[in-house]
């Protein structure tokens, strides 16, 4: 059985920095690209950063570039998600997710996911 499994979320001031962290079990960073989305009150869910299975290489949503930074431990099976500089438009339920086809064209898009954990709330107060 897969499971993701997020922790790290929570309240923190603008400018300020959290971590999150996805445990990952069932299956290995080796065969699962690993993305995070966030979902804000009345939006829909948008891509924030991938990892892919091969070569780990990395990808961003423009507004989170050189701001956030996503990376991978083989070893602990987990995938981190550091935020610095964090804005209120950060504040959103953060999920990692699993995609076990890695095609980077639809790296972006929740819907090629097959995998999600439960969500980890941000919150960023001004």
């Amino acid at each position: 059985q897969v499971q993701l499994v997020e922790s790290g979320g929570g309240l923190v001031q603008t400018g300020g920095s959290l971590r999150l962290s996805c445990a990952v079990s069932g299956v290995t960073l080796r065969t699962t690209t690993v993305g995070w989305f966030r979902q804000a009150p009345g939006k829909e869910r948008e891509f924030v950063a991938a990892i892919r299975r091969n070569g780990g290489h990395t990808y961003y949503r423009d507004s989170v570039k050189g701001r956030f930074t996503i990376s991978r431990d083989n070893a602990k099976n987990t995938v981190d998600l550091q935020m610095d500089s964090l804005r209120s438009e950060d504040t959103a339920v953060y999920y990692c997710a699993g995609d076990r086809n890695d095609i980077l064209s639809t790296i972006r898009d929740p819907n090629t996911y097959d995998y999600w954990g439960q969500g980890a709330q941000v919150t960023v107060s001004s």
